[in-house]
């Protein structure tokens, strides 16, 4: 590794600097985690200039998020096989491009299909930049801090969506929180041809064309059947048949996946239960906070009648306890394990989502920030151990393989929270929606604190010493090429 950087060196007639290369790779990931959650605040505003439906603000966040989704993993294979630099700098013209075409969509279907445009380019970046970090870190302490700060930038991002966008719908529109990413971005790209070593993997992965093409069917049709459900029904022939497809498509998924030497996505991992723990803990912590800044925007801005940028301050208290607890959970997984903020995080997590149960337009303001503190908190304890628990015991081959499917079900549920807890508040909501919408939006409350219970459960069940040793079985065969030749799990 050292003799590819120091030839990236020679070739490129300047010296890498690492700390340059991580500031870029991280503005990148600071604008696409921004994007994820500063959309929801503009969401009224957005409503009301396009005439948009409950189901077409949900298409506005799931059009961004399951496309992001889909494509990850075949972004960080083709990175790996036509250039890390080439694919980080196409994600960024595609995400810029899409930026400004959300800018200036004329309708809600200009809009849903820019922020597709966003999501192809985001994920060129995320994956990419991991790899080109992992690359120019070439020391493990080195390469751990940078990782750390890599973290912490993700949490920061996701936090400061809510109040910046607030202050940015209320002072110019919504217009431009989409803005923002096109200095930033035309930046970025030009310090990464200024900065950034090219390089390519030794032996990349080969593209998995079917796999990749039924993981977009089985995400595709799921969340359109989802979304569209209340509209056309929950037991009409479209929903059925959307779930349906999207159950064919699963059911063929995983014995394709199993018969590949080098699958898109390693059915195997699941049989350690560290992996299969921190896949379904970032599907139901990311679902709880889809849903819970889907509602709670509608609830602050329609209901009780606040503005974009009362709303986004509103929402300080969470921002600030996840910037403050993601650091801390770091340190916490370093020193004691991923099980601490795992419960901690699932303990806030179902707090905050009970105390929002019995909403009502007089919610005493009190009851809010409180709740929302106790979502900062959870939240903030959750990211870091999703990612340690993802890799625990995994071979350094397959780590990053298995950080990545980690990454992609955060997306996974945060597209999946938006579409079933809006689909579920939606199908509830009875007459205008200023004034049913608080009636309506508990059952979405309840879906939530069922995903921090869920969170609390999983943290003790997957983290403890049988779960060790399924992992350790699970590195094992793996290792060995074992599971190449097994039957179905």
């Amino acid at each position: 590794m050292a003799l590819t950087n120091l030839g990236l060196r020679a070739r490129q007639g300047r010296p890498v600097r690492p700390r340059l290369v991580l500031a870029i790779c991280c503005t990148s990931l600071f604008i696409v985690g921004l994007d994820n959650t500063i959309v929801n605040i503009a969401l009224p505003s957005i409503r009301r200039d396009l005439g948009a439906s409950l189901s077409g603000l949900q298409w506005i966040i799931d059009a961004y998020t399951v496309v992001l989704a889909a494509l990850l993993m075949l972004a960080g294979s083709t990175g790996d096989r036509v250039g890390r630099r080439r694919t980080f700098q196409t994600g960024l013209v595609l995400f810029t491009l899409g930026s400004l075409a959300c800018s200036l969509a004329p309708g809600l279907g200009w809009l849903i299909a820019a922020r597709a445009l966003q999501a192809v380019g985001g994920s060129m970046l995320n994956p990419v930049a991991m790899s080109i970090i992992t690359n120019t870190f070439t020391e493990p302490r080195e390469r751990a801090r940078a990782i750390g700060v890599w973290g912490a930038v993700v949490g920061v991002s996701m936090a400061l969506g809510p109040p910046l966008g607030g202050a940015l719908v209320a002072s110019v529109g919504w217009r431009s929180i989409f803005w923002i990413n096109i200095p930033v971005g035309l930046a970025a790209l030009v310090l990464c041809a200024l900065f950034v070593p090219e390089s390519r993997a030794p032996r990349p992965r080969p593209v998995d064309v079917v796999g990749q093409a039924l993981v977009v069917v089985l995400l595709a049709s799921l969340t359109y059947g989802l979304i569209e459900a209340p509209a056309a029904g929950w037991a009409s022939a479209q929903t059925l048949g959307c779930f349906a497809l999207a159950a064919l498509a699963l059911a063929v998924l995983v014995p394709y996946e199993l018969r590949r030497r080098e699958p898109l996505i390693n059915p195997r991992f699941f049989r350690s239960a560290p992996f299969t723990g921190a896949t379904l803990i970032a599907v139901c912590g990311f679902a709880a906070l889809g849903g819970f800044l889907f509602l709670n925007t509608l609830y602050l801005q329609e209901t009780l009648g606040y503005s974009a940028l009362h709303a986004g301050l509103l929402t300080l208290p969470m921002a600030a306890l996840t910037a403050v607890c993601s650091p801390v959970s770091g340190r916490l997984v370093g020193t004691a394990g991923p099980r601490v903020p795992l419960v901690v995080a699932g303990v806030g997590l179902t707090a905050s989502m009970l105390m929002l149960t019995g909403l009502t337009a007089h919610t005493p303001l009190w009851q809010l920030l409180t709740a929302y503190v106790l979502f900062g908190l959870g939240f903030g304890m959750l990211n870091a151990p999703i990612t340690n628990t993802a890799v625990s015991g995994m071979p350094v081959a397959q780590a990053g393989v298995a950080a990545a499917v980690a990454s992609t079900s955060r997306q996974i549920g945060q597209s999946l929270g938006v579409a079933v807890i809006g689909a579920l508040v939606t199908s509830a909501v009875r007459g205008p929606l200023p004034a049913g919408f608080p009636q309506a939006s508990h059952i979405g409350w309840w879906v939530g604190a069922g995903c921090g219970a869920a969170i609390l459960l999983l943290g003790v069940l997957t983290t403890g010493r049988r779960a060790e040793r399924s992992a350790a079985r699970t590195a094992e065969r793996l290792i060995h090429g074992s599971a190449r030749t097994e039957g179905p799990l």
